[in-house]
């Protein structure tokens, strides 16, 4: 089963990057060929028959999980970044991290009218990145299919930010 595989090949570090920060570190999980081909495939599965036109990475993580699936799945991959690292014109989206703020932005032509998206980060936890996320690919014309996380931290209720439907594999505290 993928959670197991998850639990097993995720490992917790606790106290990072700060006090009482029980950090989830995805290297274990990318550095083991077997296990990271299973999550690919696994994805690939579940999103095989969904007419996917493009995956959305947010970055940094979930540009290594959205291009791998995207190539998996044969559509094109779109970096949603951090403001200033797109080279053309973009739109963006101010959303609140815990002390203050902070953009995120994409091209503004990163995707064909009407286009199936798939949106996918590694992590959501408050959920304000995502929900970001979400209103740029629908601010530049494309539709959201599914917001698409590796874990969840299920005590934050970030999903509930989210105006899409939400997939999480491995749901922790």
């Amino acid at each position: 089963m993928i959670e197991e595989l998850l639990k097993q090949t995720i490992r917790t570090i606790p106290n990072f990057p700060k006090e009482g920060i029980m950090f989830k570190d995805i290297t274990t999980l990318l550095n083991n060929p077997s296990a990271f081909k299973q999550l690919i495939d696994f994805l690939y599965e579940r999103y095989k028959d969904k007419n996917i036109d493009y995956v959305a990475g947010i970055e940094s993580r979930g540009f290594i999980f959205g291009s791998a699936l995207a190539y998996a799945l044969n559509a094109g991959f779109v970096p949603i970044r951090k403001k200033g690292k797109l080279p053309y014109k973009t739109v963006s989206k101010r959303y609140e991290l815990e002390y203050g703020y902070d953009e995120i932005e994409i091209h503004v032509d990163a995707f064909r009218p009407n286009s199936n998206v798939l949106l996918i980060d590694d992590l959501i936890a408050t959920g304000g990145t995502a929900a970001a996320a979400v209103e740029l690919i629908k601010e530049v014309g494309a539709n959201v299919v599914e917001a698409c996380f590796i874990i969840e931290l299920t005590c934050l209720n970030g999903r509930d930010k989210i105006n899409a439907e939400v997939f999480s594999i491995l749901k922790t505290e």
